[in-house]
């Protein structure tokens, strides 16, 4: 295949810098939802960790540099899920960690990063207006700027899920993958790529933030003025070039859901796997219900990504009379 910006020898080597804790997380054919969905379902269950969502494996890298360089400060912008694991990974490493955020933040997310001991600070705006004012304490402070899906410690960290994948027993056929950043997405599809080519890679973005997806099928990068979507682990507006140019070479669809299909997934997962996740997190899940023709027959395995979810927002999407539709 095409070179992307990643190696798996890397990969290989990551996992040991990462706590095991992170590493090796079940991987299980789920039959209870298979008859809903049309094709055999088997789960990546990446939320049982310390920090509920696949984001540790990749902080767990990055501190694992900066204390081996002597570096003892990070900031980060984020929407949650990478800044509670940034702060579980610094605080066992001795590096303090920032983290900014949009003041609209899942408050569940932010109380752990409180919690797990790291400075925040807050911006008006979105996702996007947090990458800037993080970039910007970087520069006047002097210290490490960690860039979620453009470091490559956040993509390669990722990748060892891929790896995980390729050396499991379960026979699978195609992988769908939430696409956010593009560190999950170009992380697990390089690895399977090289390792295992027969495999189809499907993204999946929502439909009410889709710059990356657009930019996909553009060839091109393409931004949005808004995003708009309860999935707020994948709602950026400006993909990075780099990352396009990774996910060209490794995905071989991109797909955009409704808001509708990303609830239904997370009943689906709550009623009949058990699992209670994220938005971002039922996107594989969401691709298949709106698209059961294409993945009928298959073998098809998803990586539930994370489950930092408001509880209160879980029961009025999960809950009530159309939670009987499951």
């Amino acid at each position: 295949m095409p070179r992307t910006r990643l190696d798996t020898g890397r990969i290989l080597a990551a996992r040991q810098l990462i706590d095991p804790v992170f590493l090796d997380t079940p991987f299980y054919r789920c039959e209870a939802l298979e008859p809903r969905l049309g094709c055999a379902v088997n789960i990546k269950l990446e939320t049982a960790n310390p920090v509920r969502s696949f984001k540790g494996r990749g902080t767990e890298v990055a501190a694992s540099l900066l204390a081996d360089a002597g570096r003892r400060a990070v900031v980060c912008a984020s929407a949650g899920n990478l800044g509670q694991a940034l702060a579980w990974s610094g605080r066992t490493r001795g590096v303090d960690v920032t983290v900014v955020a949009s003041r609209s933040a899942t408050t569940a997310k932010l109380d752990r990063i409180r919690a797990l001991g790291a400075t925040l600070e807050f911006v008006d705006g979105d996702h996007e207006s947090a990458r800037g004012r993080a970039a910007s304490l970087a520069r006047n402070a002097g210290i490490r700027l960690l860039e979620d899906s453009l470091d490559l410690e956040t993509c390669e960290g990722a990748g060892t899920i891929g790896w995980e994948l390729v050396n499991s027993r379960l026979p699978f056929d195609t992988v769908v993958l939430a696409l956010g950043g593009g560190a999950l997405a170009t992380g697990v599809g390089h690895v399977l790529k090289e390792l295992a080519p027969h495999v189809e890679v499907v993204c999946v973005q929502a439909l009410g933030a889709p710059a990356l997806a657009h930019s996909w099928r553009r060839r091109r990068v393409v931004t949005t003025p808004s995003a708009d979507t309860i999935a707020d682990g994948v709602a950026g507006r400006f993909p990075i070039p780099a990352v396009l140019e990774d996910l060209l070479l490794v995905a071989d669809d991109v797909v955009l859901v409704r808001e509708e299909s990303i609830v239904a997934g997370m009943r689906l997962l709550l009623h009949h796997a058990g699992l209670v996740v994220e938005p971002s997190a039922a996107l594989g899940v969401a691709a298949v219900i709106e698209d059961r023709d294409r993945f009928a027959g298959r073998s098809v395995a998803t990586v539930v990504c994370g489950s930092n979810v408001d509880m209160a927002a879980h029961r009025r999407w999960t809950g009530g009379a159309q939670a009987r539709e499951c």
